[in-house]
């Protein structure tokens, strides 16, 4: 791709985020001081290829837009090794192998994005940004699980997520981040997480994304005994348990209907509907008032 000059002091940033049917992409001018967005798309696709960067190409070509500088990927889970933001090597691609069973769900698809991105741009650097690692902060009580120790040293422990938007939301504040801060991200995935001067002190989510509060179609979390039922009595393999956590249950499950707040909205005389709207705030509801007991008031 035929690079544009941009100033000495900015790097023209690709900032990727693969989802389960989405690849979003936002290009970003980032100086010392701010980063300012110059394009934002998607691409439908449960699969990112390399048409998916040509397309990502292309816009940015058509807008007369810079070439990136270096690529930003948003990893969800990075397991226990991998806490912090770095610069992706064979080392880091080793760990992220090594932690799939933390995060079948969303690792193989940021591997296969991670890859694809080095081979189409195999001169700039790859960047990975973990979901994990704003909670690298949480207290020993907040993050071990109630489970046999020797599960801890193969990193069975509480993660928690939506870290990147955590830190978003901390440098929109800025000066004015209050002492005790409580946030709340309601998206189809969702979260709370407890702030104290800046640093997280617990979260909602646990050792992946599925637990927590009800969400569009996972779960949240359950008691142990549920899992243990659907097992012993239904047969389900983990296979199809993991597909009902999280593909079937939430807001979905409740309503058999959709687990979109809009759509449910629309459905005022459907019970199951306005039952699994009324679930979800209790359930958001309940989570925000343990995180301000947890911080001792909120500001």
């Amino acid at each position: 791709m035929a690079r544009l000059r941009s100033p000495a002091d900015t790097e023209i940033v690709l900032a990727l985020n693969t989802g389960s049917s989405t690849l979003k992409y936002g290009l970003y001018a980032v100086g010392a001081a701010e980063a300012r967005e110059l394009l934002a798309g998607a691409i439908e696709t449960d699969t990112p290829d390399a048409a998916s960067f040509a397309q990502i190409e292309t816009a940015i070509r058509s807008a007369g837009l810079p070439a990136p500088s270096a690529i930003g990927h948003r990893i969800v889970h990075g397991g226990p090794h991998l806490r912090a933001h770095c610069l992706v090597d064979a080392g880091v691609i080793a760990k992220l192998e090594a932690a799939l069973p933390f995060a079948p769900l969303h690792g193989p698809a940021a591997l296969a994005l991670l890859r694809l991105a080095a081979a189409h741009f195999p001169d700039l650097p790859q960047v990975a940004c973990f979901d994990t690692a704003f909670h690298v902060t949480l207290p020993e009580v907040a993050y071990v699980l109630p489970i046999p120790r020797a599960l801890r040293a193969e990193g069975v422990r509480r993660y928690g997520f939506h870290g990147l938007s955590c830190e978003s939301i901390l440098d929109q504040l800025g000066a004015a981040v209050p002492d005790r801060l409580v946030i709340a991200h309601l998206g189809s995935g969702a979260s709370v997480t407890a702030v104290k001067a800046g640093r997280s002190i617990d979260t909602s989510m646990g050792l992946t994304p599925s637990g927590g509060i009800v969400m569009a179609s996972r779960s949240g979390d359950l008691d142990p005994g549920v899992i243990l039922y659907l097992l012993r009595e239904k047969g389900l393999d983990p296979a199809a348990l993991e597909t009902m956590l999280d593909r079937q249950s939430g807001m979905l499950g409740i309503s058999g209907l959709s687990g979109d707040l809009r759509t449910l909205a629309q459905h005022e005389a459907d019970p199951d509907a306005q039952l699994a709207i009324r679930l979800f705030c209790y359930s958001v509801r309940k989570t925000i008032g343990a995180m301000i007991a947890v911080l001792g008031g909120a500001d």
